[in-house]
C-alpha cells in the first residue's frame, strides 16, 4: 500500500491520510472512520474541519448524508429527501438469488456480455448482465448472495459491485445479504492448524441443543466477521419461529419448540451479529463488523396445519387449535426486540408466507402475514412499536399457478389482486421491501395508485418512511464510508483456523446422547468396529434437481480408521456403528392422489414404516385455494411411505448380524421422530443435527463427552402427533426407552447419566418466560 499526496491541507494540517490498494483509495481520518472509494467513479474528497468526506452526489458540497459525524437517522432522512421516486422504489427491491459466478442455466442463471459463464474464460468476479441492469436501471441496492466460488472471488465481486453503485446516482452502496451459510460438510476433516472456506457450525437446531446462548452469541461474532469479509452486511436470519408442529419441514432451521429457549437464542444471535466493538465501532454498537439481523418469520410460521409448509399452496395455512397464537410472538417481543447489547433490537423482520388462520380480530382478513394490516400495522408497528425494516419473504407478489411447487408465487389470500395491487397493499400496511423482486415497475405502478388515492405528498411521504428505514441499515454498517474489501484480508479472515476451531467445538457440544446401555460408550481406542453400508434412495430437491440412488459407507472410513479398527465382517467386530437419518417425510401433497380423484393431501410421517393416518382430523381447520374446488384438506385414512424406510431395516439387520454384540446408532436429525422402530435394537444412540463425521468419532471414542440436550420432544408414536395442537409446544406423549428414559425436551445423557445442570434449571425446569 503506497502513500499518496496528502489532501485537505489547511494551516493546521489535515486530520487524514490517503493510501491506495488494488485501485481503490483508502482515507484514514484521525479519530474517525476509514473511507474507501474508487477514483474512477467520479467521487471526490471534500474537507471540512480538516476531516475528509466523500462527495457521493458530486455536487461539491458536504451534504448531511455524506457527513459521517452525524447520527445515522439524520443522514438517512437527508438522503431519502434527495431520492427520486424511482430511486426509492429501487431501495425497496430485494434481488432474486445471485450465485457468484452465475450458473450457466436453470435457476440462478445469468449471462456475461450475453454469454453463459465458462470456466477458465469468464472472470467469476464480474457482474452479470442482469446485475448491471437491476443496479443501474431499477436502482436495486439489496442483493441476495447464494453460492460463491471462493472467499477471494466474493470479495472481488463485492468491490466491483460497490464501484458500480458508487458511480451512479447518489452513490448508495449495495447492501448484500445471505441466508445461513455456516453449515457443515460431513466428510470434511477438522485440523486445528488448518483453515477452510468458512467456519462450520451445527444447524440452528444443533445450536439450540447446546442450550447455551453465550455460545450462540460467540457464533454471531465470528459469523459476522466472515460475512463482512465476503461483502455481506445483512443476514436473513435467525429463524426464530417456535417449532410447535413436529412435522414442519423447516423445523431444523429453528431453535426448537421452546419459546423461552428460542427467545434467549434469538437475543444472543442478534447481539453477536449486530454488535461492533473497538476500532470497528461507529455509533450505538454498530460498525464495520456489524451485520443486520433480519429475524424471521413474523408472527411465527411453526404451526402449519398437519406440518405442511407455506412455500407451497398446499401448506399456506398456519392454524391455532390450542389458541396459542401469542406464545409464537415471544421470541420476537422478548428476544429479538429486547437485545442485551447496544444495538437494541433486530434491524429487520421478515413475515412468513402463512395465512395465520382467523387471527385478525380487526378486519377478519385471512391473507398472507405480510399483507395483513392487523399483523403488520396494528400489531408489529403499533402495539410493539417496531420501527425497523419489514421485508417480505421471497415471491409473495408473484402469481400463484401450481399447488405443490416450491418456486411458485406465494401470494396467499390475495391471489385475485394484480401484482401492482399486491405491492400497494403491502406498502399501505407498513412493509418496506419486497423479497425476490428485481424490477421496480410494479412498485412504481403501486406508487401511482397511491397518488390517485392519497395524493402525491402523502404517497411520497410513505415511500420516504421506507427509504429512511432501509438507508439507516446501510449507514449503520459503515457501507457509506467504506464498502470495499481487502482481498488478502478476506482470505485471512473467512475460515481462519481459530474460527474453524470454534465451530468444531460447538459441533461437539451439539450432539445428544440419548441412550448408553451398560455404559457401552465411550469405546476404547482401536476397538474393532463394523460399519454397514447405507442405501440412500433417489431424491429430488426443491428446485427439481435429482440425485440418483446410491449405496456406500455413510461416513469417511479413512478418518474412522484413525480411531478404531474397521472390519467388513460383523463376526470379527466387537461393536457395530450404524449411521442413519431421521425419517425423510413428504410435503404432505401427492399429485397421484389428486389425479386419482382424491384431494391430493396425504400424511407427513415421522416414522420409517408405512403409515396410515387413522386418527387425523376428518375436516381440516383451514382450506381453500383458487386452484381447488374444495376446502377440506383432510387426509384421514390415507397412507404414506417414507423414502428412507431402509434405515430402520439397516439397524434391525445389523442387530441380527452382531448376534448380541453392541450396536451403536448415530442419527442425523432434522425433525422429531418415532424412535420405537430403532431404539430397541440399539445399545447406544447419538443424535446430531448436522456435524462433521469427525465430531461423532471424537464423541464415540471419548475424546469429547456429550453435553447436549433435546431441544424438542420425541413422540411415542404417530397417534400422538396427529392429536397434537399445531400451535402448542410440549403436548406430545414422549417416547420412553428400554432404560426408562423419556425423550422429552431437555433430556440428554453424559457418561455419568442424565444431565441436570444450570441449563436444565433455566430452560427445562421452568419452561415459561
Amino acid at each position: 500500500m503506497l502513500p499518496l499526496l496528502l489532501l485537505g491541507l489547511s494551516s493546521c494540517g489535515p486530520k487524514w491520510t490517503e493510501t491506495e490498494k488494488d485501485g481503490f483509495h483508502l482515507i484514514q481520518n484521525t479519530g474517525g472512520p476509514i473511507l474507501g472509494y474508487d477514483p474512477a467513479s467520479g467521487v471526490q474528497i471534500l474537507t471540512a474541519d480538516r476531516y475528509a468526506f466523500k462527495d457521493l452526489n458530486r455536487n461539491g458540497q458536504l451534504d448531511p448524508y455524506e457527513d459521517w459525524r452525524l447520527p445515522f437517522a439524520e443522514r438517512a432522512q437527508d438522503l431519502a429527501g434527495q431520492l427520486s421516486v424511482e430511486e426509492m422504489a429501487g431501495l425497496m427491491l430485494y434481488s432474486a438469488h445471485q450465485a457468484i459466478p452465475a450458473r450457466a442455466g436453470g435457476y440462478f442463471a445469468g449471462t456475461y456480455d450475453g454469454q453463459p459463464y465458462t470456466e477458465g474464460v469468464t472472470d467469476p468476479s464480474d457482474l452479470t448482465d442482469q446485475q448491471k441492469k437491476f443496479l443501474a436501471e431499477d436502482h436495486l441496492r439489496h442483493v441476495l448472495i447464494t453460492t460463491v466460488k471462493s472467499p477471494a472471488v466474493a470479495a472481488q465481486w463485492n468491490n466491483k459491485v460497490q464501484a458500480f453503485c458508487e458511480s451512479v446516482g447518489l452513490g448508495i452502496p449495495a447492501n448484500n445479504s445471505s441466508d445461513p451459510r455456516h453449515g457443515t460438510r460431513a466428510r470434511a476433516e477438522y485440523d486445528a492448524a488448518a483453515g477452510g472456506d468458512i467456519s462450520m457450525w451445527p444447524s440452528p437446531l444443533g445450536l439450540a441443543a447446546t442450550f447455551d446462548p453465550e455460545l450462540v452469541e460467540h457464533f454471531g461474532r465470528i459469523a459476522s466477521q466472515e460475512y463482512r469479509g465476503l461483502g455481506i452486511a445483512t443476514a436473513l436470519s435467525p429463524q426464530i419461529d417456535i417449532a410447535t408442529e413436529p412435522r414442519w419441514m423447516r423445523f431444523s432451521g429453528t431453535f426448537g419448540e421452546s419459546s423461552k429457549l428460542s427467545a434467549a437464542m434469538a437475543r444472543a444471535y442478534c447481539d453477536g451479529f449486530q454488535t461492533s466493538e473497538g476500532p470497528q465501532a461507529l455509533a450505538g454498537g454498530w460498525g464495520f463488523h456489524s451485520v443486520n439481523a433480519m429475524v424471521k418469520h413474523w408472527p411465527g410460521g411453526g404451526s402449519g396445519e398437519a406440518g405442511r409448509d407455506a412455500h407451497y399452496g398446499s401448506g399456506k395455512y398456519a392454524v391455532y387449535p390450542g389458541d396459542n397464537f401469542d406464545e409464537h410472538l415471544l421470541p420476537f417481543t422478548e428476544g429479538a426486540f429486547k437485545l442485551s447489547g447496544p444495538t437494541g433490537m433486530a434491524s429487520a423482520v421478515m413475515p412468513y408466507y402463512t395465512i395465520s388462520w382467523n387471527q385478525d380480530p380487526v378486519n377478519g382478513e385471512n391473507v398472507g402475514n405480510a399483507f395483513s394490516e392487523y399483523l403488520i400495522s396494528v400489531l408489529l408497528r403499533g402495539e410493539y412499536g417496531y420501527e425497523g425494516v419489514i421485508c417480505t419473504d421471497w415471491g409473495v407478489t408473484r402469481d400463484h399457478n401450481q399447488i405443490d411447487v416450491f418456486v411458485d408465487g406465494h401470494c396467499w389470500g390475495v391471489e385475485g389482486l394484480s401484482e401492482a395491487d399486491r405491492h400497494y397493499k403491502l406498502i399501505r400496511v407498513g412493509v418496506d421491501q419486497f423479497g425476490g423482486n428485481n424490477e421496480a415497475k410494479p412498485i412504481l405502478e403501486a406508487y401511482q395508485k397511491g397518488v390517485a388515492e392519497l395524493g402525491e405528498a402523502a404517497m411520497r411521504a410513505r415511500m420516504e418512511e421506507s427509504a429512511v428505514r432501509l438507508l439507516i441499515n446501510i449507514f449503520r454498517t459503515g457501507l457509506f464510508e467504506n464498502p470495499y474489501l481487502d482481498v488478502a484480508e478476506t482470505e485471512a479472515t473467512v475460515g481462519k483456523p481459530a474460527f474453524m476451531t470454534a465451530g468444531y467445538e460447538a459441533q461437539l457440544k451439539s450432539v445428544v446422547l440419548l441412550k448408553n446401555q451398560a455404559q457401552v460408550l465411550p469405546l476404547a481406542e482401536k476397538t474393532k468396529v463394523y460399519v454397514p453400508k447405507r442405501y440412500v434412495p433417489a431424491s429430488r430437491n426443491f428446485l427439481g434437481m435429482e440425485t440418483p440412488a446410491s449405496t456406500g459407507y455413510p461416513v469417511d472410513i479413512t478418518q474412522l480408521e484413525k480411531y478404531f479398527q474397521v472390519t467388513d465382517d460383523p463376526a470379527e467386530a466387537e461393536v457395530a456403528l450404524v449411521f442413519i437419518q431421521n425419517p425423510q417425510a413428504s410435503t404432505g401433497y401427492d399429485r397421484a392422489d389428486a389425479a386419482a380423484g382424491g384431494n391430493g393431501y396425504i400424511p407427513i410421517s415421522l416414522q420409517y414404516g408405512d403409515y396410515t393416518a387413522t386418527e387425523a382430523r376428518e375436516v381440516s381447520i383451514a382450506g381453500g385455494d383458487p386452484l381447488e374446488d374444495f376446502t377440506n384438506r383432510s387426509y384421514r385414512g390415507k397412507s404414506t411411505t417414507t423414502p428412507n424406510h431402509s434405515d430402520a431395516e439397516l439397524v434391525a439387520t445389523t442387530r441380527a448380524l452382531m448376534q448380541g454384540k453392541p450396536v451403536i446408532v448415530s442419527v442425523t436429525g432434522s425433525n422429531p421422530m418415532v424412535f420405537s422402530e430403532v431404539e430397541p435394537a440399539a445399545s447406544a444412540i447419538l443424535l446430531n443435527f448436522g456435524v462433521q463425521d469427525q465430531a461423532l468419532f471424537d464423541l464415540l471414542s471419548g475424546k469429547a463427552e456429550p453435553s447436549a440436550l433435546l431441544p424438542m420432544q420425541m413422540p411415542a408414536d404417530m397417534a400422538t402427533v396427529e392429536r397434537n395442537a399445531e400451535d402448542v409446544p410440549f403436548d406430545l406423549e414422549v417416547y420412553r426407552d428400554a432404560d426408562g428414559h423419556a425423550y422429552d425436551f431437555g433430556f440428554g445423557l453424559n457418561w455419568s447419566g442424565p444431565i441436570q445442570d444450570e441449563r436444565t434449571a433455566r430452560f427445562v425446569d421452568n419452561r415459561a418466560l
